[in-house]
């Protein structure tokens, strides 16, 4: 009996110094909350080197894995043959061996672990992902916008801007505009990409929102626009998208309705 309680008070012992570090494995916890068809970023925190092994684990599969000489990549089933609940949405980044899911379902939701193996301490760092759902229409949303050639148009996010949202416009995959946090660095047109003058001085972008105003439009502006909100924290970033579908009336068009 007493030998039975000294084993009780011994595994105690080691789980609380497992728990809190002792033994070179140091665990943070961080809640992360998406909305289905986002992409989600978990961050490692470091630059990977020859020293460093990063392991992802999800709900204790392993789901991920770099070594820090790279001679060892590997994501979902080329880790695990049983894991293809991430085909082809998992993506590894070979300088810090953060992990990005894309286009997130609600079953994504769950625990994810970073382990990180180095010649001089072990870190662990717990991920608890709550991905909510959302109807397939609301997550294939275009929004559609008609406007006559010679007006205006503004496209709005939807949502309120934040100092740590980065907002990207494009047009037809072609970056037209961005802001983030820092005002130096936003741009519009030929100062975020100097192959595009279709947008020559007609667009403006409003610092407070986000939202895009394409003035003096011609029927060449019209096309598919999408907004990229990057919502950027120290330990992980959310990516989300949306779409606009502009069509510009000409007035030949308008002429042949009168």
């Amino acid at each position: 009996m007493v030998k039975m309680k000294l084993f009780i008070h011994l595994f105690s012992m080691i789980l609380f110094f497992l728990d809190h570090g002792v033994f070179g494995i140091g665990s943070e916890r961080e809640s992360v909350s998406v909305m289905e068809g986002d992409s989600v970023t978990l961050n490692t925190g470091v630059q990977t080197n020859q020293q460093e092994d990063i392991k992802w684990y999800y709900n204790d599969t392993r789901i991920a894995q770099i070594s820090g000489d790279l001679s060892f990549i590997c994501t979902d089933v080329q880790c695990n043959n049983d894991t293809e609940r991430f085909r082809d949405r998992l993506k590894l980044d070979h300088q810090t061996g953060s992990l990005t899911i894309t286009n997130t379902r609600n079953t994504d939701s769950g625990v994810y672990k970073l382990l990180i193996i180095s010649s001089s301490r072990n870190s662990e760092k717990i991920f608890n992902v709550t991905v909510h759902g959302v109807s397939a229409a609301e997550r294939d949303e275009v929004k559609r916008e008609s406007v006559m050639e010679g007006e205006s148009v503004t496209l709005y996010p939807g949502e309120i801007r934040k100092p740590n949202y980065v907002m990207a416009w494009y047009f037809n995959d072609t970056r037209i505009a961005e802001i983030t946090g820092d005002t130096n660095k936003t741009c519009t047109d030929v100062q975020c990409n100097e192959g595009t003058e279709r947008f020559r001085d007609r667009l403006k972008l409003d610092h407070q929102t986000g939202s895009l105003t394409i003035r003096n439009i011609t029927n060449t502006h019209s096309g598919l626009y999408k907004l990229q909100i990057i919502i950027i924290n120290s330990s992980f970033s959310i990516t989300r998208a949306k779409r606009f579908n502009l069509t510009v009336i000409g007035e030949c068009i308008i002429q042949l309705f009168n």
